[in-house]
């Protein structure tokens, strides 16, 4: 028992109550284990597996796990965090974003063995005497006692009562499943707290609650995300993978992301501690087995190791990669000045070759010296061109940083 406690704890930030995950493996049963998940976006990135995997540890111990989709609760809009209101999503909207998640959480999770639920079964189901029934639970007092609401309240800001209702109707989905603990990150304490009072009013024994810590993204700062470009996303290739792991800003952050991201476990992740502490581990080294671990999770075995060779060829031996995709470009790539001279303009080029996802993006990297041609420095947006085509530039190679290449191809119309 207190090995299989240990296991299942392992990583978490917390535990509330402290015994409660003893107290629920001492029923001699297998546990309702709840994660709920909002597809109020439908990109995942690592910091999304880190409590993918503690559902998942919990289901090969012999647990019910169980994922909640959040088709309605994302609707209204997790306040979590948040400065303002979300926008509501539409029930194709939160729809659509829930397939795309399921796709990506199969990478971290069995899906195919766990229960998948949405909770627009239940929660679509309530009445208004009912609605008013759980709004009962909890007070605006209790409400404003959450930092995010009470922040935005001293400030003046606005906040919906429909906000206020968002952590009753995720603590509903507890009473709907039964649930005896209920996974989360340390952002969503405040929501999982009232699963307990939710239950309480409903009859039902209180889950125990255990939160997971965020993973900070590569600036080594900041929570994961898309929007502040920090982020590994689990679509990348496993090359952009570990290029991305490797550029990981703080040597201290190595064995958090081992411990959460992988499966090297809570022994090897101490002694990691102890090792980069002490300088009998390098971090360098230590880095690109964390690097290894994690694509080889998400890749398959040896994907690690190949990525690896890919990164060394490219950064240490400067080599351009064995395999580069050709694109086609438009003739619009190449256009004429006021007085008739052909040029290639170099900002379209880029976007039609993927290397830069606009125009705009293009310019500015090359502003910052950013682009190479052929493994030479390009900054120029107009470059003169003699003869038909695109003269010295079909075939050539466009790189953009060191992840992003592409050779041109044919020209279409």
């Amino acid at each position: 028992m207190t090995q299989d406690r240990d296991l299942l704890a392992s990583g978490a930030a917390e535990i509330i109550p402290v015994d409660g995950l003893s107290e629920k493996l001492a029923l001699g049963r297998p546990l309702r284990v709840k994660l709920g998940i909002d597809p109020s976006r439908p990109d995942l990135t690592l910091g999304h597996t880190v409590v993918l995997g503690k559902l998942q540890q919990f289901q090969e111990a012999g647990h019910d796990a169980i994922l909640i989709v959040g088709d309605f609760t994302s609707r209204v809009g997790d306040p979590s965090g948040r400065s303002e209101m979300r926008p509501m999503l539409s029930a194709e909207e939160a729809e659509e974003n829930a397939q795309t998640y399921l796709e990506q959480a199969r990478l971290a999770l069995d899906v195919e063995r766990v229960q998948v639920r949405r909770n627009s079964e239940w929660l679509g189901e309530l009445d208004a005497a009912r609605m008013i029934q759980l709004a009962s639970v909890s007070t605006v007092a209790q409400m404003l006692e959450r930092e995010d609401f009470r922040a935005r309240y001293e400030q003046g800001q606005p906040i919906s009562v429909v906000e206020f209702l968002y952590p009753l109707l995720q603590g509903y989905d507890s009473v709907a499943v039964e649930a005896d603990i209920e996974l989360g990150g340390t952002d969503q304490t405040f929501n999982l707290l009232m699963g307990r009072e939710v239950q309480r009013a409903h009859g039902q024994e209180p889950q125990a609650v255990l939160t997971m810590p965020l993973l900070e993204g590569l600036d080594g700062v900041r929570k994961m995300s898309k929007s502040l470009d920090n982020y590994v996303a689990l679509t990348d290739a496993p090359d952009v993978m570990f290029e991305r792991l490797m550029s990981l800003s703080s040597d201290e952050l190595i064995p958090k992301y081992e411990l959460l991201c992988s499966d090297l476990g809570i022994v090897d992740h101490a002694r990691v501690v102890a090792g980069l502490a002490d300088g009998s581990i390098h971090p360098n080294d230590e880095k690109r087995r964390m690097a290894r671990t994690i694509v080889d999770r998400f890749h398959g075995a040896g994907s690690g190791e190949r990525s690896e060779a890919h990164f060394d060829r490219v950064h240490k031996e400067r080599a351009l990669p064995d395999e580069i995709p050709e694109r086609p470009v438009p003739v619009s790539v190449v256009r004429a000045d006021e007085q008739g001279a052909r040029y290639l303009y170099v900002p379209a080029l880029l976007e039609a070759l993927g290397v830069a996802d606009s125009r705009s993006e293009g310019r500015r990297k090359l502003a910052e010296g950013g682009v190479k041609v052929n493994g030479a420095p390009e900054s120029r947006e107009r470059i003169p061109l003699d003869g038909p085509g695109l003269g010295p530039f079909a075939g050539s190679v466009w790189q953009i940083g060191r992840r992003r290449f592409a050779k041109v191809g044919s020209i279409t119309p």
